[in-house]
């Protein structure tokens, strides 16, 4: 996907943890399915949740949405614990079409901020807005997961 056939969205946060808090709850199972998928973030059914954490390694987060079972898969491709995350993001509907995820986290004098920037084949461009508002949701759960001990 080049950037003439790419859409760029990007979500920023700020959050009273620390990076490496953050950073991991994109990659331990149980923090992913407190805010990433399931009911704290919308109306759905966690099926299964599977994570290879390593460069290389895929995930697989699988839920029920109504009458609808939806997979969605990528693959590892940087992790540079705590400051940054890139892995390749699809549906299993869709598999003709990879995006990709960039998290970029940086320290700040309490806490740090999180950067996400999803890149969007150009034939999605109509769902950019859809996409950023979903992604403003999870990390507005992520906020609050990883403020809990």
């Amino acid at each position: 996907m080049s950037p003439s056939q790419s859409v760029q969205v990007g979500v920023t946060r700020r959050f009273n943890a620390s990076p490496e808090r953050v950073f991991d709850a994109w990659l331990k199972p149980e923090m992913v399915g407190q805010w990433m998928i399931g009911s704290a973030v919308r109306d759905e059914e966690v099926l299964r949740l599977a994570i290879d954490a390593r460069v290389g390694g895929t995930f697989s987060f699988f839920v029920r949405r109504g009458a609808e079972e939806l997979d969605h898969v990528g693959t590892y491709l940087e992790i540079d614990r705590p400051r940054r995350l890139v892995f390749t993001w699809h549906v299993d509907k869709e598999e003709d079409t990879l995006s990709r995820v960039t998290v970029e986290i940086t320290p700040r004098d309490t806490g740090c901020e999180l950067t996400l920037t999803h890149e969007l084949d150009a034939k999605w461009a109509e769902y950019a807005s859809r996409t950023e508002q979903g992604w403003g949701t999870m990390l507005d759960v992520l906020v609050r997961a990883v403020g809990q001990r």
